[in-house]
């Protein structure tokens, strides 16, 4: 077990909530600053909502679930913490003001991991006197259900920061990369920002509809990506001759279909076009029932993978 113990969460939308229940989930300690009066109502709501999919995970066995408390500045939130999982909004100025607050009551070898989507780490670091604590720990949407988290550290990053951070989210379950060079929107954002336009460009042009365009990848790629990424997918695809005989079969074919793919805009027509769509699909579900219908599904899929999930130079789960 990681020797951080005690966390705290900046910022307690629905990511610093979910981290909050897997936190608690994991044995730690939580203290939780947010500026919204009904912060604490909210966050014990979406806990004890997330409780019985981390319990289902197996995720529960060293769990704390009333050591949490809420506090009224982000600075008393930080005082003897150990880790603190920062998720305030996207601005700049927010996240430069919150570090500035939270930089004198830091306890020596704290670490302050952001949960930031599309700022960089250099950014960041220019809200600081000394960054050495920070790095950027970006979770998917759920955290305490999808366990991806994307690291990012540079040379003013402390020199164990990176070490620390990757073994503490290793200890809750978690599955980290490190991105090597930084870029808006980190890896999976990336991704799936590129599927998308795809998406959206054969819904403009009439290709399929947004149901049966998002159904081929639920039912399609979807299933299989789940299991492995899509280069180890082609290097199983070719049999014995692995990832070569496949791109020397296919060069042709996907250099085709890359020069062919869409770059649509989201213009007014084309979010219209998209939101009936969308509604269409849903036939009156509102999105906190195709969220609960999500959130089962995500847990039934992690519960059916999670015994592959395993490093064989270790045997640690991933």
């Amino acid at each position: 077990m990681s020797q951080i113990e005690r966390t705290a969460i900046l910022g307690a939308g629905v990511i610093g909530a979910s981290w909050a229940a897997i936190f608690l989930a994991s044995g730690r300690s939580v203290t939780v600053f947010d500026p919204d009066p009904n912060v604490e109502a909210s966050v014990r709501a979406y806990i004890e909502k997330a409780w019985p999919s981390l319990d289902e995970l197996g995720l529960t066995e060293r769990a704390t679930p009333d050591a949490i408390r809420f506090v009224p500045t982000a600075g008393e939130a930080v005082k003897g913490a150990q880790f603190i999982q920062e998720n305030v909004p996207e601005r700049l100025p927010i996240k430069h003001a919150t570090y500035a607050e939270i930089e004198p009551e830091l306890e020596a070898g704290a670490i302050v991991s952001s949960s930031t989507s599309g700022l960089t780490l250099e950014a960041l670091q220019e809200g600081w006197r000394d960054p050495s604590p920070l790095i950027l720990g970006h979770p998917f949407n759920p955290p305490h259900l999808i366990p991806l988290v994307e690291l990012t550290a540079n040379d003013k990053t402390g020199a164990d920061v990176l070490d620390r951070t990757e073994a503490f989210y290793e200890d809750i379950g978690k599955v980290t990369i490190r991105i090597n060079k930084g870029l808006p929107g980190h890896v999976a954002n990336r991704l799936q920002a590129a599927v998308w336009r795809e998406a959206v460009h054969m819904a403009v042009e009439g290709v399929a509809s947004v149901e049966d365009i998002d159904k081929a990848m639920w039912a399609g790629p979807g299933l299989r990506w789940a299991a492995m990424g899509p280069t180890t997918l082609f290097h199983l695809g070719a049999g014995e001759g692995g990832l070569q005989a496949f791109c020397d079969h296919f060069k042709d074919t996907f250099n085709g279909w890359w020069d062919g793919l869409g770059d649509p805009r989201l213009d007014d027509d084309v979010i219209k076009q998209l939101v009936e769509g969308m509604a269409a699909q849903a036939q009156g579900q509102s999105p906190e029932e195709l969220s609960a219908k999500r959130d089962k599904m995500l847990t039934a899929m992690q519960k059916a993978t999670k015994a592959f999930r395993v490093k064989p130079e270790t045997g640690s789960a991933r």
